[in-house]
């Protein structure tokens, strides 16, 4: 799949993500910091608008912002699960290191797992915040 014209050559990080365009993707933790291009370019690329945490139906991806101070990760996992599809995958963003904030690896090495989710990857999304890929174990799946 190539990226649309007007988002120039190489990969968007919409693409980076794993983001297809039929997909709906929902957002919680929304505040002022988010980096909004990030959002503008999902929105663009699948077409769409991104539902909020008020959304009642199957969701493909879920765009979870994640700070140091926004209560359990591990609640904060299980609820992102509730709408997930089977296939799904959750993108916990947090902010770099030495940004306010952040959130440790290895908190979320062991945030995952007691949520029921395996970590897979982690890609810089922008320029404060990582985003951490997480799945359903195959077996879960």
């Amino acid at each position: 799949m190539t990226a649309p014209a007007d988002q120039g050559k190489g990969t968007s990080r919409a693409q980076r993500l794993g983001i297809e365009p039929s997909m709906t993707v929902q957002e919680i933790g929304y505040d002022d910091d988010v980096d909004r291009d990030l959002r503008s370019e999902i929105e663009a690329f699948i077409d769409a608008g991104i539902v909020d945490e008020d959304y009642d139906d199957v969701v493909d991806v879920v765009l979870m912002w994640w700070r140091d101070d926004d209560g359990d990760l591990v609640d904060g996992l299980v609820d992102a699960l509730v709408p997930l599809a089977d296939q799904g995958v959750i993108w916990l963003m947090t902010p770099k290191p030495g940004r306010p904030g952040h959130i440790e690896a290895e908190d979320i090495a062991d945030a995952a797992p007691t949520a029921g989710l395996q970590q897979t990857t982690t890609i810089s999304a922008g320029a404060n915040w990582q985003g951490t890929r997480l799945v359903a174990p195959r077996a879960k799946r």
